[in-house]
């Protein structure tokens, strides 16, 4: 049985990355790829749709014990875990080295005190689950391989087969390393190189160390602020500088329901702001490959411009159903692919041109295609953002005027307007500038209740929406302004939760509400940092800091968060990690430290 959603550590080589739970259970790994099938795919079934658990032998129907200590190495994403047994300690070290050719991931096993009986437990199912290789020794390796695929094991222990399991017994003393070796490579090439796991763990420690030497952010919460930062770095595929949302799929925002969602794709909302927190924190690399990424991926039809692509930049994403995988604590349906890669979003263009306005103001290198893909989007956006669209939100239902797509035009307008004033390039000046002044004209008439003192989800609507936080953010508004005020606090009265985290709308229940979706939802982590930003931003810093520290309360051990929080059963719910969590919790540091919150 999977664990809780917080119980996993991410590892991950910029490629690819697996999940590990607290037993020592990696339940969670796709080869080569982000969005490659699943070769371990237990965290959305059972044992029987793959695993690889290493860790001290336990009794056979007991539960495998959970590590009593696990942490990163320093400033990396290599992985220790360690047991106190009756018969002494052990740890496990768990990490995948950046590559150039075959993905692996290696485990260590290493003795600290006594002498610790220990199993290896490792079944491959190709196909997310539903595809049983065929296991052979080829001298003294093991490879499985169905179809396309093939997955090399590499290890001194001895090992064999049983119940469709490689399984390796043996005994750890102090100071003595057993290493197990997994290599993913196509099954007509030859056998990948033979691993060498400790110049791997050498040179993938250096590598994060020396990537996390770039980071120029030195405030208060440094260490979430770095954590957040590699987990971002590990989220981005580093071949095309795409960005996945999270590492995972159908892990429900509803345990039990069927808001369940695959995010292993780049959605161009979550890219530019996390390109965004990557620039204000030393990474000009990064958001270099980013912009490169979105360019090929835009190409010459910013009309068509999807709100999501693949890592490579693939525009058809079909979405699927996996009826083999009852799905996580049986959250059913398990989904490949993502069918809102067709809706209509117009915030995105707002997101992309505030992105390439950022990088232009901190002085990335210009890039003349940059600028006429803004100049193109906002050609685009002139003929179409007065139309309904699906929002921020992806909402299944009918399409509406939301308030916060028509914020994010006006965005997308206005940054094109300050590039063109810069004299980097040419554009109807006096035209854009009027249609600046029609949108937010058009979005403070149907937007705002007047008798409510706050903007609205939608023109003609009651509901609130959490995204109308971005409003200050944006410079829509000033902080100052009564309507911001008004939204915020009617956010607070309205969205949030007991222990004050934010929803991002009314869901309803069992009926179909404005996404189209039956059930509930958790606390969207996203909203409540936004909430803590526009605190900060009115002067409530004091107010700011104490929500900010709750949400840091949150993360798991290890400072890692889902996509929500579920406020009635105290646990994280959706995929994990999640760029669209981390990112925010960098910002809102960024903002408490330029708002000397933490003076006193």
């Amino acid at each position: 049985m999977a664990g809780r959603i917080e119980d996993y550590a991410l590892i991950g080589d910029m490629q690819t990355a697996a999940l590990v739970c607290r037993d020592g259970t990696a339940d969670w790994l796709c080869l080569p790829r982000f969005d490659s099938h699943a070769a371990f795919a237990g965290l959305l079934g059972t044992e029987e749709h793959g695993f690889w658990r290493i860790g001290p032998a336990h009794p056979s129907g007991a539960a495998p014990p959970h590590a009593d200590r696990r942490r990163y190495r320093g400033d990396s994403l290599v992985l220790e875990s360690e047991w106190d047994t009756p018969r002494g300690t052990v740890r496990v070290i768990d990490f995948m080295p950046p590559r150039d050719g075959a993905p692996q991931l290696i485990r260590i096993v290493e003795g600290v005190s006594g002498r610790v009986p220990m199993r290896s437990a490792l079944r491959m199912r190709f196909s997310y689950g539903r595809v049983v290789p065929w296991v052979h020794k080829v001298g003294d390796r093991t490879v499985a391989v169905a179809g396309p695929d093939s997955v090399w094991l590499d290890t001194t222990a001895e090992t064999f087969g049983k119940d469709l399991t490689t399984y390796s017994d043996f005994t750890v003393s102090p100071g003595e390393r057993i290493a197990f070796t997994i290599s993913w490579q196509p099954s007509h090439r030859e056998a990948p190189a033979l691993p060498d796991p400790e110049g791997s763990l050498e040179s993938t420690e250096e590598f994060w160390r020396e990537w996390v030497e770039h980071c120029t952010y030195h405030g208060p919460y440094r260490d979430a602020v770095v954590r957040s930062l590699i987990t971002l770095k590990a989220l981005t595929y580093a071949p095309t500088g795409g960005i996945v949302a999270a590492p995972t799929t159908s892990l429900p925002e509803d345990i039990g329901g069927s808001r369940n969602w695959d995010y292993r794709f780049t959605w161009l909302r979550d890219a530019a702001i996390t390109l965004s927190s990557l620039l204000r924190t030393g990474y000009r690399e990064e958001a270099r490959a980013w912009r490169e990424w979105l360019l090929r991926a835009v190409a010459g039809d910013p009309e068509n411009l999807q709100i999501m692509y693949g890592i490579a930049g693939e525009r058809e994403l079909g979405e699927a159903e996996l009826s083999w995988l009852p799905g996580y604590e049986n959250s059913a349906p398990v989904r490949i692919g993502n069918g809102a890669a067709d809706q209509l979003q117009l915030d995105v263009y707002g997101e992309v041109t505030e992105a390439l306005h950022l990088a232009h103001m901190t002085g990335l290198a210009r890039n003349d295609y940059a600028s006429l893909l803004q100049l193109r989007l906002i050609g685009y956006l002139e003929d179409h953002w007065n139309e309904p669209d699906e929002g921020i939100w992806e909402v299944r239902g009918p399409r509406r005027h939301f308030v916060h797509s028509k914020v994010m035009a006006w965005v997308a307008v206005d940054r094109t307007i300050k590039l063109i004033e810069s004299g980097d390039v040419d554009g109807p000046l006096e035209r854009w500038r009027e249609l600046r002044d029609d949108i937010h004209r058009d979005v403070c008439e149907k937007g705002y209740d007047k008798e409510r003192n706050t903007f609205t989800q939608s023109y003609g609507s009651k509901e609130l929406d959490a995204s109308l936080l971005l409003i200050p953010q944006m410079g829509f508004l000033p902080p100052d302004d009564k309507r911001v005020i008004g939204t915020i606090e009617a956010i607070q009265r309205e969205l949030s939760t007991p222990d004050g985290f934010v929803l991002r709308y009314p869901t309803a229940g069992d009926e179909a509400g404005v996404d189209g979706l039956e059930g509930d939802e958790g606390a969207f982590l996203a909203c409540s940092f936004w909430l803590a930003d526009d605190l900060a931003m009115i002067g409530r810093v004091d107010e700011a800091r104490q929500l900010f520290e709750r949400l840091l309360a949150l993360r798991n051990d290890l400072g890692l968060l889902a996509e929500e929080w579920d406020p009635r059963l105290q646990r994280q719910v959706g995929n994990f990690p999640q760029a669209f969590s981390h990112v925010p919790l960098i910002d809102t540091a960024l903002r408490l430290t330029a708002s000397s919150a933490f003076g006193g």
